[in-house]
């Protein structure tokens, strides 16, 4: 009986999965219906307009590139007149690229200005109805990249010829600022690094962005940097180290970067031209070509920018009741008496003014009233983590220093390390 039953259900099932159509009726043609590919850019669909791509040349003003693409005179006084904030019309560069969205219609007017700030940042102009000027940015993708190096002749060098962006050269550079002499490299001396690369649309590569993570090896001493927020209400962010001391200083090395020391602070310096006397030399020079930024080695206040006599012109900055920094011989100052100043901001630019055999900085350093060698003195270091952050800190780094500790070094290939002894 139960034999019988499981043959019903059996057929029941069959029958059931069978095609409820008659047996004579044809079966339908599928039809796929290919939906056409909108192409948007910047926000807009760019199958509705005649599109213009170009970069702005020598010559070229807002005002000449609108009235060409017929906007009427009105509209462009409005844009230079009202939305300067967010748009000014005097500080287009020339080699920056824009897009001009036009009409399809006889007139061919065009109706939005696109212009590319950077890879990511875009100002846009709307000339539809009523004018309208705002910012926007390209949505970017991140992705961690790692890198390592062993230096045979620069830092620059090392990260180069790998194909890495020079962005993590200047990151480097500024997050050992206050640890590493870069002008004192040693063969040998190597690297690792975790930072990020930036695409926009997943496939257009961007820059590198901040550096999460590195080691640094000089001299046979390890430095271990991580970024940490310490401060999350005021989103503040520093390097420290493996123990959860700040990487910083108060002052930076050198006011110049990737320059070269050509004169030491010398007490006892003597000058041929000055029949062999003793001619103290109570600064530190590093050149570097004529124009490249000189950098405030600390925050401070600016108390002289002027041109006097042998030092050209130059800017004395007061940094505390101890401590005052001068930059001689430059080429043009970027700050004012009175002017507050932080650590790194450009303050004025390499030149040969005063009395100087060639392009450079003389960089003095006073403390108590009193010049003395920067590159002998202990200088204070910038305030730790906090206790209360310190067991979130470790626990937060732990897991990269282990990602650091098993990158594996890349060594150049033996042709390339000719290249750079040559």
């Amino acid at each position: 009986m139960q034999k019988y039953w499981g043959l019903i259900f059996s057929l029941v099932l069959i029958f059931s999965c069978k095609d409820d159509k008659p047996v004579n009726e044809e079966i339908a043609e599928v039809v796929t219906i290919k939906k056409p590919v909108v192409v948007k850019e910047f926000g807009f669909n760019l199958d509705d307009f005649e599109v213009l791509r170009d970069t702005v040349k020598n010559g070229d003003s807002f005002g000449e590139l609108m009235l060409r693409n017929s906007v009427e005179y009105p509209k462009i006084a409005r844009v230079s007149e009202h939305f300067r904030d967010t748009f000014d019309v005097r500080k287009i560069v020339v080699g920056k690229p824009y897009l001009i969205l036009k009409s399809k219609d006889t007139l061919n007017n065009a109706q939005v200005f696109i212009y590319q700030n950077d890879p990511i940042n875009y100002t846009v102009v709307d000339f539809r109805d009523s004018v309208l000027a705002y910012k926007k940015k390209q949505k970017v993708k991140y992705v961690e990249r790692e890198a390592s190096g062993i230096i045979e002749s620069s830092l620059s060098e090392a990260i180069l010829k790998q194909g890495i962006d020079y962005n993590v050269t200047n990151s480097l550079s500024e997050i050992y600022a206050w640890t590493i002499d870069f002008f004192r490299l040693q063969k040998g001396d190597r690297f690792k690094v975790i930072y990020k690369e930036k695409y926009i649309n997943d496939t257009i590569y961007a820059g590198a962005s901040g550096i999460e993570a590195a080691y640094f090896e000089h001299n046979g001493e390890p430095f271990y940097a991580f970024n940490f927020v310490s401060d999350s209400t005021k989103n503040i962010n520093d390097y420290y180290d493996d123990q959860a001391k700040n990487l910083r200083r108060t002052f930076l090395q050198s006011p110049v970067q990737f320059s070269r020391i050509s004169s030491r602070y010398n007490l006892n310096r003597r000058i041929a031209y000055y029949g062999y006397k003793v001619r103290p030399h109570k600064g530190t020079d590093y050149a570097a070509p004529i124009g490249t930024p000189i950098l405030a080695t600390a925050n401070g206040t600016v108390t002289e920018s002027t041109r006097r006599g042998g030092n050209g012109k130059y800017v004395k900055i007061q940094h505390n009741g101890t401590y005052s920094t001068q930059y001689l011989h430059m080429k043009n100052q970027k700050v004012k008496k009175g002017d507050f100043v932080k650590q790194g901001d450009v303050i004025g630019w390499i030149g040969m003014t005063g009395n100087t055999g060639g392009p450079h900085v003389c960089y003095r350093f006073w403390k108590n009233g009193r010049q003395v060698d920067p590159l002998k003195e202990k200088l204070p270091a910038a305030e730790p983590i906090a206790d209360s952050l310190k067991t979130a800190y470790l626990d937060f780094v732990g897991p990269k220093k282990s990602q650091l500790d098993c990158i594996e070094y890349i060594e150049l290939p033996e042709e390339d390390l000719l290249t750079l002894n040559d």
